[in-house]
């Protein structure tokens, strides 16, 4: 067939001609999103490797699966009674069971839970590039890529590889938002209860959807018949703490081994940020994480000052409670710069200003990547918790 030939033929077909299910099913920018995320995969292991002699002899399988990934595996092994012989089980009720009973239907499949957990944020990983990419095309044409590149890029993006509950978490939340930007509410909602069954952050989801379809032109004005599935992101977390009043006698139990464990309590913001500022001082070793911290939690509430400045009124309610629970709950921050990976408003808003204007999106990369790298560094040798 010539050329000419071939263009008559295109002409032929109808502008709404059907897609092919194949068509349906890929939209443009996942290509180039799960190739960001195969080659943040590829050269975070290298780095991983490169960042090892001197500092650990451990095999690179446990340089992936420490401490929080030890606890969900024990709760897949042997619930929340914990192992043989286990001296501090009473605090495994602080994790959620939905990634520990994942772990266990999938065992039939990869025996190796090691192996089977870092499979897990493999896969994971991988759906948060294409959820990103299309979430943010949604708010902005072009913005997709530039926001998964910066997610890949951001200071703590070591645990979307890691054997932690990031990334299969973010793998149903950020869909779970795209489908409410398309009213999708019923889909949104199941996504979401299966997000709350891994973390508690689910909630935080749950408020922004409802402050979503509350506001949206697609939401209540249009679907109020759908209010009722905005309740079923939080039937996972009442199933769980029913569990812990029969088998504990408490219903907050995770809340109290969060407390007992890790110093996760009621504290005043402003003696929460001194105290950090303090282990950074005493800690030489985790001198720069606790500083990580810090920086981080001026992000978030710059962000949540910029969301309500917008009017982004979901983008706000899922924010907020999680300063709240993050900078006023604990004694000292914790894991601030870890929840940083579930602030999709920052990549998205990183991803609309590199479409604008790609120097902007330059300043972060020369700030941002080296951080992560050496967050990989110290991670993957135990100098880092996170």
């Amino acid at each position: 067939m010539t050329e000419t030939q071939q263009a008559k033929s295109d002409a032929d077909q109808p502008e709404n001609a059907p897609k092919s299910r194949w068509e349906r099913f890929v939209q443009p920018g996942d290509g180039t999103a799960l190739g960001i995320w195969f080659f943040w995969h590829v050269a975070t292991y290298i780095y991983m490797v490169l960042a090892a002699p001197g500092r650990t002899e451990a095999p690179l399988l446990d340089r992936l699966t420490p401490w929080d990934a030890e606890n969900f595996i024990t709760i897949a092994q042997y619930g929340y009674a914990g192992s043989p012989g286990m001296t501090d089980a009473p605090k495994l009720v602080a994790f959620f069971p939905g990634l520990p009973l994942l772990l266990r239907d999938l065992h039939w499949l990869v025996p190796n839970y090691d192996v089977l957990i870092v499979l897990v944020s493999f896969v994971g990983s991988a759906v948060v590039a294409v959820a990103l990419s299309r979430l943010g095309n949604s708010y902005k044409e072009g913005a997709g890529t530039w926001t998964v590149l910066a997610f890949f890029l951001s200071p703590f993006a070591v645990f979307m590889w890691a054997g932690y509950s990031e990334a299969p978490f973010l793998a149903l939340a950020i869909p779970a938002w795209l489908l409410a930007r398309r009213g999708r509410w019923e889909w949104a909602a199941v996504c979401a209860a299966f997000a709350s069954s891994i973390r508690i952050s689910g909630l935080f989801l749950a408020l922004g959807l409802a402050v979503m379809f509350l506001v949206a032109e697609n939401g209540f004005r249009a679907n109020w018949r759908k209010l009722p599935w905005l309740a079923v992101p939080g039937l996972p977390v009442v199933a769980y703490m029913i569990f812990l009043k029969v088998t504990v006698g408490e219903w907050m139990a995770w809340n109290s081994a969060q407390a007992q464990y890790w110093g996760r309590y009621p504290e005043d913001p402003i003696q929460a940020l001194v105290n950090t500022w303090n282990r950074s001082l005493e800690e030489s070793v985790l001198q720069t994480s606790y500083r990580e911290e810090i920086l981080a939690a001026f992000v978030l509430v710059a962000l949540i000052l910029w969301q309500l400045f917008r009017r982004q009124w979901a983008d706000f309610a899922y924010l907020l409670p999680q300063a709240v629970a993050l900078l006023a709950m604990s004694s000292f921050y914790m894991s601030v710069g870890r929840a940083s990976l579930l602030w999709w408003p920052l990549f998205i808003g990183i991803g609309i200003a590199a479409v604008r204007n790609r120097w902007t999106f330059m300043a972060y990369v020369a700030v941002a990547a080296p951080v992560m790298m050496i967050n990989v560094g110290n991670f993957t040798t135990g100098a880092w918790v996170g």
